[in-house]
C-alpha cells in the first residue's frame, strides 16, 4: 500500500514528539545529542521495514507531489507552468538553508576574523580529507565511490541536513538509496562525535598541563555561548515563535522571499553546468539579504527568531524524510560503510589533536576547540558545544573557543562544504 505524502506531513508532529520522548527517556540518545526527528522518523521507518519483511502490512511512503500551491515556492514561473513533481519536503529543506544564509552575518564573523578564517580553513581541509578517505576506501572495498563520498564530508562535516540536501544529486548521479545510507552515516557520526570530543580535548589539557589564560575573568566568561538548560523541543519552539507575533511573521516572510528568489539564483547556477543542491540559491540570497540588512539597519534581522524558525523547519523536514526512508536499501553495504566510517572517526580525532591544536595556538583554548572540532567535524554543532562545555566545566572557561567554533560550525562550513561536495560529485561522474 502506498501512503500519501500528505499523511507523512500530518504525521510529522506526532513523530517528532515521539522522538523527543525517546530522547528524554533513553540516556544514550540524550548523551550523544541524537536529533529527536531522526529518532522518531527512524522508529517509523523500522516499523515499516518490519511490516514489509514479515508480510503483515506492506507499506511505502510516496514523497512526490504536484500540487501547484505547494510547489510554487520552489519553482520559477516557467517550471511551475509545467506542473512539476517535487518532493513534499523540498520547501521545508530550502527554507531551512535560507535560515542558515540569513544567519551568516559578517558583523558576527568579523569579531574574530583571523581566528575564524584559520579555523574555517582547518574545517574545510578536514572535509576534503574525509572525502578523499571515503572515496579511496570505497574503491578499495569495491563499492560505489559515490557511497564513499556520502560517508565523507556530506554526512560527517555536513550532517543530516546536508545529507538530505544532496540526496537527490547523489540519486541522479547513480547512487540508489543515497538518503538512507547518508542518514545512517550521519547518525553514526553524531554518536562518535559525542564520544571522542571530550576525551581528545581533555586528554590534551591533561597531557600538556594546560590552563585557562590568567586574564579570563568571570566577566569574560559571561560571553560564553552556553546552551540553555530550559525547556526545549518542538512545542516549545512553536510557542516561542508564536510569541514573536508580527516580528515572527516578518521573519517568516523574509525566509519565504529568500526561497522564492533563490529559485532563480539556482537556475542561473545550474545554467553554468555545475550541479548544486536545490537549496544553494536560497542560502546565497539569505547571505546577501542579511549582510545588506546589517548595513542598512543592523536590527532588521534577528538571529534568535531565525534560529527558532530554522529549528522548527528542520524538525518537520527530518521527521518526514526519516519516516519515508526505505531501510532495506542498506543491505549489502553496511559492513563496508562501517569500515569507512570508523576510518573517518580516526581521521577526525587525529587531525583535530595534531593539526587543529597546533595551528590554533597549542594553548588551552585550542584544546577546547579540538573538542568542538571533533563534534561538528562528525556531524553536529550541538555536539561541538556539548563537548566544549564538558571540558570547560572541568578545567575552566575558554571564551575564544566559544566564539570561534560556533561561528565556523554553524553556517560558514555549510556554505563552503556544498562547493567541495559538488566538485567531488563532478569529478566522480
Amino acid at each position: 500500500m502506498t501512503v500519501s505524502p500528505w499523511i507523512a506531513v500530518a504525521l510529522a508532529l506526532p513523530v517528532l514528539l515521539c522522538g523527543e520522548a525517546f530522547v528524554r527517556r533513553v540516556r544514550l540518545l540524550n548523551r550523544f545529542n541524537i536529533p529527536a526527528p531522526v529518532v522518531g522518523g527512524l522508529l517509523v521507518a523500522l516499523l515499516v521495514l518490519i511490516g514489509n519483511l514479515s508480510g503483515v502490512c506492506e507499506l511505502r511512503f510516496e514523497t512526490g507531489v504536484a500540487q501547484r500551491w505547494w510547489t510554487w515556492l520552489v519553482c520559477t514561473p516557467s517550471e511551475w507552468a509545467q506542473s512539476p513533481v517535487k518532493n513534499v519536503t523540498q520547501p521545508l529543506l530550502v527554507a531551512f538553508f535560507a535560515c542558515i544564509g540569513l544567519n551568516a552575518s559578517w558583523a558576527l564573523v568579523k569579531r574574530g576574523t583571523l581566528q575564524v578564517a584559520i579555523f574555517l580553513g582547518l574545517a574545510l581541509a578536514l572535509a576534503v580529507l574525509q572525502n578523499l578517505i571515503g572515496v579511496g576506501l570505497a574503491s578499495m572495498l569495491g563499492i560505489p565511490r559515490l557511497l564513499g563520498l556520502m560517508c565523507g564530508s556530506v554526512s560527517m562535516t555536513g550532517g543530516h541536513g546536508t545529507v538530505m540536501g544532496f540526496a537527490q544529486e547523489f540519486e541522479a548521479a547513480g547512487l540508489d538509496g543515497a538518503a538512507v545510507m547518508g542518514v545512517a552515516a550521519a547518525t553514526f557520526g553524531l554518536v562518535a562525535g559525542g564520544l571522542i570530543g571530550g576525551p581528545v580535548g581533555g586528554g590534551l589539557i591533561r597531557a600538556r598541563g594546560l590552563r585557562p589564560a590568567a586574564d579570563v575573568t568571570a566577566d569574560a566568561a559571561s560571553d560564553v555561548q552556553e546552551v540553555p538548560d530550559g525547556e526545549s523541543g518542538i512545542i516549545s519552539d512553536l510557542r516561542r515563535y508564536a510569541r514573536y507575533g508580527l516580528s515572527g511573521l516578518y521573519h517568516l516572510l523574509l525566509v519565504l522571499v529568500c526561497v522564492k528568489l533563490g529559485t532563480w539564483v539556482s537556475v542561473i547556477i545550474q545554467g553554468t553546468g555545475i550541479t548544486f543542491p536545490v537549496y544553494i540559491g536560497a542560502m546565497f540570497v539569505g547571505v546577501a539579504l542579511r549582510n545588506a540588512a546589517d548595513v542598512i539597519h543592523p536590527r532588521a534581522v534577528c538571529t534568535e527568531r531565525i534560529d527558532t524558525l530554522a529549528s522548527i523547519l528542520l524538525g518537520f523536514f527530518l521527521s518526514i524524510a526519516m519516516m519515508s526512508l526505505n531501510l532495506i536499501e542498506l543491505a549489502g553495504v553496511a559492513q563496508a560503510m562501517m569500515i569507512i566510517l570508523t576510518a573517518q572517526v580516526v581521521l577526525t580525532a587525529v587531525f583535530a589533536r595534531t593539526v587543529t591544536f597546533k595551528v590554533m595556538g597549542g594553548d588551552y583554548d585550542a584544546a577546547v576547540m579540538v573538542a568542538g572540532h571533533c563534534g561538528f567535524g562528525l556531524g553536529a554543532m550541538p555536539n561541538a558545544i556539548a563537548n566544549m562545555q564538558a571540558v570547560t566545566r572541568r578545567y575552566g572557561h575558554a571564551p575564544r573557543a566559544f566564539l570561534v567554533v560556533p561561528i565556523t560550525g554553524t553556517f560558514l562550513v555549510d556554505l563552503f562544504n556544498a562547493t567541495i561536495i559538488t566538485a567531488f560529485i563532478h569529478a566522480l561522474k
